[in-house]
């Protein structure tokens, strides 16, 4: 690897990291400004107590998330020949995902930083039409992302409603006053108010860890694959031979289907099966490991497995394919274990995005804090009103990440307070100007990352 490369793939890997430590700081926020706000837990503590669970919550989190973030964009596709390519595309998310992040952060308001890392991701792919060999259309996994951008259309939703829902179960189970009253500044309240808070902060904190964390993750994985193809295409401790296994009873099952309903989509997801299994099978003939593949045909080979979990999840969707429960249930037990030979991340990977995200956990805090105890609602929020979001954004994330699904922790926490303002005396508790602020830049994070992230990628494409 050449000197310049070398430079430019340490640029990209602190990149990767000064997102996650923005990522810290700039969602930090939604875990600690309910314990700060309502006088259970003092802000330094608060910040250290959060930095350590997202630690934690990175480091336990797995990486299901984090190959969720890597799929949006087909590497197969956009890895070429020219490692400068797969630069351009690095730098120009990474700096577009920054940039916003920074921007919101600067003006105090909860912006999501998935929305951020999506629209950049996305912008890039859409990028791919204006290349001169225009290989746009099939430069942005498209099932992917509609699911991705489901699951984050849905959550602040989902956090406004539950919190709501929330609220009148706390006051139909908790008939103690105190809780439902603004906190006295400089008043510590009970002791059980404020193990209950310091539980769903810990718990928000935590989940955010497993979810937002994994982006990062996702992120350096892309810097790997598309930098250094050769070396990070393939888990070398995954037993190729396992992952022949796989794909042969992956190919015997998909071969044996009846073809007659098949659409032309049907027909090219079946050939594609068979083409990659059998260049799979001939690529790893005979060997152990991936040490034994040649570095220039690992990336072919995971490309081979891409193409060929990809088809057969989209052959078991479809109406046209009949094949019944049992093998259905056996392929995808088959394309589960084939992907873990591309889907993975080293250790050193996940834990240096836990203390990038820790760090940044612990700084730079305040300006959003502001926003989220302050200037949300009308009134200070109370103690109920505190717990009630956090547990609502807790759940919420905890339930994403075990289904692999990217979420935004700000929109969860933030509509949450919303929802717990409404609940106590309805949207004129709401403060008009700050919630369209908030609302403008949930707006604008997808189109303005994907113009940016679109337009830097066409730059350093022209340059580099």
């Amino acid at each position: 690897m050449t000197t310049t490369l070398i430079i430019f793939l340490v640029i990209c890997l602190v990149l990767a990291c000064t997102f996650e430590f923005v990522n810290g700081f700039h969602d930090t926020a939604n875990a600690v400004a309910t314990v700060i706000y309502t006088n259970s837990m003092k802000p330094t503590v608060a910040v250290v107590y959060s930095g350590i669970l997202n630690f934690i919550g990175v480091l336990t989190g797995g990486i299901a998330v984090a190959m969720g973030i890597v799929n949006l964009l087909p590497m197969e596709v956009l890895v070429d020949n020219n490692v400068y390519h797969g630069i351009a595309m690095i730098l120009a998310l990474l700096l577009s995902a920054i940039i916003w992040n920074l921007g919101t952060w600067w003006l105090g308001l909860p912006a999501s930083s998935s929305h951020t890392l999506i629209g950049s991701i996305i912008g890039i792919g859409l990028a791919f039409y204006f290349l001169p060999d225009n290989v746009g259309g099939s430069a942005v996994n498209w099932d992917k992302a509609k699911d991705t951008g489901l699951a984050l259309l849905i959550s602040p939703l989902a956090g406004f409603t539950v919190a709501i829902l929330m609220m009148f179960i706390f006051k139909r189970l908790v008939k103690n006053e105190f809780i439902y009253k603004e906190p006295i500044p400089g008043k510590t309240p009970p002791i059980w108010i404020r193990m209950l808070l310091w539980t769903t902060c810990g718990l928000v904190s935590f989940f955010h860890g497993q979810n937002d964390g994994q982006k990062g993750v996702g992120l350096v994985m892309m810097i790997l694959i598309a930098i250094l193809p050769a070396s990070f295409s393939l888990d070398s401790d995954v037993n190729l031979q396992s992952t022949n296994a796989n794909v042969m009873v992956i190919n015997k099952i998909i071969s044996a289907t009846d073809t007659t309903q098949f659409g032309k989509e049907e027909f090219k997801n079946f050939n594609t099966i068979k083409k990659h299994s059998a260049h799979f099978t001939e690529a790893t003939n005979g060997k152990a490991f991936s040490e034994a593949v040649a570095l220039t045909d690992r990336f072919e080979v995971r490309k081979d497995i891409v193409k060929i979990t990809k088809s057969a999840e989209k052959l078991l969707k479809s109406a046209n394919v009949a094949i019944s429960k049992k093998d259905a249930d056996i392929l995808k037990t088959e394309i589960k274990s084939a992907k873990k030979l591309v889907e993975y991340a080293p250790s050193w990977v996940i834990i240096m995005i836990s203390v990038s995200l820790g760090l940044g956990t612990m700084i730079g805090w305040k300006r959003i804090v502001k926003t989220i105890g302050e200037k949300i609602g009308k009134q200070h929020m109370s103690y109920a009103q505190g717990a009630s979001a956090e547990m609502v954004a807790a759940m919420g994330i905890g339930v994403a990440s075990a289904y692999g699904v990217p979420v935004s922790t700000t929109h969860m926490l933030s509509s949450g307070i919303m929802g717990s303002m409404v609940a106590k005396k309805g949207l004129k508790n709401l403060q008009r100007k700050t919630i369209t602020n908030i609302f403008m830049a949930w707006i604008l994070t997808l189109p303005v990352t994907m113009v940016l992230s679109g337009a830097l990628f066409l730059l350093f494409r022209a340059i580099l």
